[in-house]
């Protein structure tokens, strides 16, 4: 055993209570994050960064079971980004944006889910393979992409669309992995002699998971508005708030429901049908928990980050990478200029879609579970996928918030004055 696995192994054993752990990651992650952005890197990469650190990677100080134990920090983190993302769907807002930003989100998201399931299956003449791979490039993570917007207070047309494009490219990703995913079984599940579901059988959970968590969204925001109307303090409306966060992010759990689409659907509601006034007060509340939020959530995402899994990428990974990259950037562009949006739209949009973490993770994982259930090669697909995207996702939650950012400057959406 070398000294490296004997001092995790310590660390590990130390079983640290989880308030001590959450204080570590906290303040290594303030003055960490403070550093990155001293030298022009946003400061989410600086709390990946502790994470990578404090995590299996290196220090195991954030051990596996210590993940396990602050789970609820990244639900309650990822319902509180989707509720901020919600919050920024004004209809008069998307009205401005018109048809363009419906296309942009179908041609990015097809475009996507073409170029890899071809790319891919030109390298492993794989059909099954390349459907589940395709069905997951147009996952996102929405929380590099917001974190960025809020660190830097962007401003401008392109930031609007960023928030469309992340908020709702979710529903439409769980719909084209659940066709995606009901082909791919159905001929594995042929091939091997298993006798496979019927295709509406497989198409059935995904499209009642996006219905169910717009309606539960749709529900939640009524309970909050009737609620709400009776309050006029800042704090309480903001205790209503988290009150509802919990709640929507616990019925999604029960539901097995999206977190983002169903939070998402709540903060539209709440800033269609609510008064300025109240909107201001919100969000006024909202500003002042999202930066610690964001300074947990990402350090967990690091710690989540196995660095070991980096030698396991292969040709494969760099297919996929390439190709989503491609796919995902092109299709925005595309949608963009199909729909006559504005020429910094056409050329950053596709900059700020890049990142892809927990929600592509999750559906690894259902791939992994669900075809394991179809012999040797159902299990193959399943190991290949999760390593894959495991792997990849490191490559792309380090390098999309830059590209943000990046691209925002651009535009001239985030000035030199804000980055300070």
């Amino acid at each position: 055993m070398n000294t490296l696995q004997s001092l995790q192994q310590t660390i590990g054993a130390m079983n640290l209570p989880a308030l001590l752990t959450v204080g570590i990651m906290t303040m290594a992650g303030l003055y960490v994050g403070k550093i990155t952005k001293y030298i022009k890197l946003p400061s989410i990469i600086g709390f990946m960064l502790v994470g990578v650190l404090l995590g299996p990677s290196l220090f195991n100080l954030i051990s596996e079971h210590m993940q396990s134990k602050l789970s609820f920090i990244t639900e309650v983190a990822l319902s509180f980004v989707a509720i901020s993302i919600g919050l920024e769907l004004k209809m008069t807002t998307l009205k401005q944006q018109g048809i363009g930003i419906v296309i942009i989100i179908i041609t990015e998201s097809l475009l996507a889910f073409t170029i890899v399931s071809l790319t891919v299956y030109w390298f492993t003449a794989d059909l099954p393979l390349s459907l589940i791979f395709g069905a997951i490039a147009p996952a996102s993570a929405p929380a590099g992409t917001v974190a960025i917007i809020q660190e830097y207070k962007a401003r401008g047309s392109l930031t609007k669309a960023l928030y469309s494009v992340v908020g709702f490219d979710d529903g439409l990703g769980i719909i084209i992995f659940g066709f995606a995913a009901a082909i791919a079984k159905s001929l594995v599940g042929q091939a091997t002699g298993e006798a496979p579901e019927s295709f509406l059988t497989l198409l059935t959970p995904p499209l009642l998971e996006v219905a169910l968590s717009l309606l539960v969204g749709v529900l939640i925001s009524l309970l909050f508005v009737f609620l709400a109307r009776r309050l006029s303090s800042k704090r309480d409306l903001f205790i209503l708030l988290v009150a509802s966060v919990f709640i929507v992010a616990g019925l999604s759990s029960v539901l097995h429901l999206s977190l983002i689409l169903t939070n998402m659907i709540v903060g539209f509601m709440i800033v269609n049908t609510q008064a300025n006034s109240l909107l201001k007060k919100i969000e006024g509340e909202l500003s002042n928990v999202m930066p610690l939020l964001f300074v947990l959530f990402f350090v967990l995402a690091g710690a989540n980050l196995h660095v070991a899994a980096l030698p396991s990428l292969g040709l494969l990974g760099v297919i996929y990478i390439i190709s989503r990259s491609l796919g995902l950037a092109g299709g925005a562009s595309l949608g963009a200029i199909i729909g006559r949006a504005e020429p910094k739209i056409q050329k950053y949009l596709g900059l700020g879609i890049l990142s892809q973490a927990g929600v592509a993770i999750g559906l690894a994982l259902i791939v992994k579970q669900d075809f394991s259930e179809l012999g040797q090669w159902g299990a193959e697909i399943g190991s290949t996928v999760i390593t894959t995207v495991t792997a990849t996702s490191i490559f792309f939650e380090l390098i999309g918030p830059i590209l943000t950012k990046f691209g925002l400057q651009k535009a001239g959406e985030i000035t030199l004055t804000q980055e300070k």
